[in-house]
């Protein structure tokens, strides 16, 4: 008997068989942090501990700046972090920075991805509540 979460997630892919495989092995590495909740939403997957820390979407097909058959996998920690691997940085709001890495195979959840995720998880755990909507919402605005 299939899950409703993995139902929702095989709907929220569509058939996309490489982007199920990219956040199955996403989710893998995740679960391996710690206990989370995952949720999925119209566009975005998210993933949380006492607030949401991590967030799986893929690319508007409009975008030319994403690559079409990727996940973008978005994190939040208390600190900027400058690599190559990510994409994009912005600190919505003071203490909070979001990061967004492309996914495109499986060797690109690195070990360095691994430690983002780990610390985002931390970063989580001791944050509230209060700041759970608002996450969503800056997960998608980039």
């Amino acid at each position: 008997m299939i899950s409703n979460f993995r139902k929702d997630v095989e709907a929220f892919f569509s058939k996309q068989e490489k982007q199920i495989s990219l956040f199955n092995a996403v989710e893998k590495m995740i679960n391996s942090i710690g206990p989370v909740t995952m949720e999925v939403k119209k566009s975005v997957i998210s993933i949380g501990t006492n607030i949401k820390f991590a967030w799986v979407w893929m690319p508007q097909p409009w975008s030319s700046e994403r690559p079409e058959d990727c996940l973008v996998l978005t994190f939040g920690v208390g600190r900027y972090i400058e690599n190559d691997k990510i994409v994009e940085a912005k600190e919505p709001y003071p203490g909070r920075w979001i990061h967004h890495v492309i996914i495109q195979v499986k060797d690109d959840l690195t070990d360095d991805v691994y430690q983002w995720l780990r610390e985002a998880y931390t970063f989580s755990q001791n944050r509230t509540e209060n700041h759970h909507s608002a996450q969503d919402a800056e997960a998608r605005e980039t």
